[in-house]
């Protein structure tokens, strides 16, 4: 389980992004694979409660991305994107969209560094307006964050053994 020293969710009032660190106690190769490698995203993103297929992963400059949550009540969340920039091991850089909401899309950037085996996860997303950053903010983005984050370390000290 994470700490507050090993999390950090930043939301500067009036601005139009939400950066969030995390320190994870793995290599960055294993970290960038569980960004990009469609057999474990469901391992992790999002909260347990919802069951995640990833139905498209191009992990390339152009390629696009789109991944479904389905609730216990079988609703449905959809998000999708694309991808402007994958530079393994170090960077990703996306598009964003909740397809509930069309039309309101971020930017989204992953860095990772690693030092001392442990990887510092940086997600810049960056929003067209400070209402649809605080939009975002307000659906219980935090609690999903926390939790998706929660989930990938577990994922990643799988992979370990």
């Amino acid at each position: 389980m994470a700490t507050k020293k090993t999390r950090n969710i930043i939301a500067k009032p009036r601005g139009r992004e939400i950066i969030v660190t995390q320190i994870l106690d793995a290599p960055r190769e294993d970290v960038f694979k569980a960004q990009i490698d469609p057999a474990l995203i469901p391992q992790w993103w999002g909260p347990k409660i919802y069951a995640t297929t990833v139905e498209k992963m191009e992990t390339r400059p152009g390629g696009l991305w789109r991944i479904v949550q389905r609730g216990p009540d079988g609703k449905e969340h959809v998000f999708k994107g694309v991808y402007h920039l994958v530079a393994p091991p170090e960077r990703i850089v996306r598009t964003f969209e909740y397809e509930g909401v069309p039309g309101h899309v971020l930017l989204e950037t992953a860095t990772l560094e690693e030092k001392d085996g442990k990887t510092k996860l940086t997600r810049t997303s960056i929003f067209e307006t400070v209402e649809d950053r605080d939009g975002m903010i307000q659906s219980g983005m935090e609690e999903g964050v926390t939790e998706s984050m929660n989930r990938l370390e577990e994922l990643l000290r799988s992979l370990r053994h």
